[in-house]
């Protein structure tokens, strides 16, 4: 007859083989975040650069199978559940593809564009990159 260790080992193994135990570990996260949000002080309405900025970072994580720190990404920041679409995010940010850069995330192609503008010592200035929808940090505190 197994133990009670052996049968735990056995059952976490056979929840991570089936990647269940990561999904469970993600959901637990995510309703922590969300029972410690003061929910009597509204977020701040989602602005149009901050969907696209947690959208970039979602497809990069996804695409790294970082599927657990998505799922909290969009659970706190409010973005919708469903990814937007990449050629929508392309054009938003006036971003042409090459069809074989369509493997790897826009985030990727972005940060390989701006290395390599680095070899040539052009500098990027950079104005007013808050945005613009003002967001207030949350200092409050328990």
């Amino acid at each position: 007859m197994a133990s009670i260790t052996e049968l735990k080992c056995a059952l976490r193994e056979t929840l991570e083989a089936r990647g269940v135990l990561g999904q469970l570990k993600a959901r637990i996260r995510a309703e922590v975040f969300s029972a410690l949000d003061d929910q009597s002080e509204p977020r701040p309405p989602l602005s149009h650069e901050n969907l696209l900025i947690n959208e970039l970072i979602r497809e990069y994580l996804e695409f790294n199978k970082y599927h657990y720190t998505a799922s909290v990404l969009t659970a706190e920041s409010g973005q919708p559940e469903v990814p937007l679409d990449r050629q929508f995010v392309a054009n938003e940010l006036n971003v042409v593809e090459d069809p074989s850069a369509r493997t790897l995330p826009l985030l990727y192609g972005l940060l390989s564009h701006f290395l390599q503008s680095g070899e040539t010592k052009d500098k990027l200035f950079l104005r007013n990159a808050a945005p613009l929808t003002s967001q207030k940090p949350n200092t409050k505190d328990c």
